[in-house]
């Protein structure tokens, strides 16, 4: 299962890399036009998006017992949404021996600031604030 899971999330991290280049490429990041932004149903899309990103961080809080880490993953979640996601459940998988238990995965808490998590924090803000400047 393990091994199914990685597997898994490395097609998620990978189509989503994907999507998000190609997108960029075609416009800019929050260059959504206004009959796009205000239509209900891309309202209701964003809103399940990030009420599922909230439902992933809260697990991730249980994982991570350092405030740093916790904060560093919100914000890496909220700025990358499955790209930070799926890393994380790799990270996490890759901690774990093929052999290992689903419920160590799940249950595992982790110590320290959480390197992964400052970083794609960093990339998450970049990321935003040259979709802002429009670069």
């Amino acid at each position: 299962m393990i091994t199914f899971l990685r597997g898994l999330f490395i097609a998620i991290l990978l189509s989503m890399l994907w999507v998000t280049s190609w997108a960029s490429l075609q416009c800019p990041l929050f260059g959504i036009p206004r009959e796009v932004f205000t239509h209900p149903w891309f309202i209701a899309t964003l809103a399940d998006a990030y009420w599922g990103f909230t439902t992933f961080f809260v697990w991730v809080c249980y994982k991570q017992t350092s405030w740093t880490a916790r904060i560093a993953w919100f914000l890496a979640i909220m700025l990358l949404g499955n790209v930070a996601m799926s890393l994380y459940c790799l990270a996490e998988l890759f901690r774990t021996p093929r052999e290992g238990r689903i419920a160590d995965v799940l249950t595992v808490r982790r110590l320290g600031i959480g390197g992964l998590g400052l970083t794609l924090a960093a990339v998450g803000l970049a990321v935003t604030l040259l979709g802002l400047t429009g670069r």
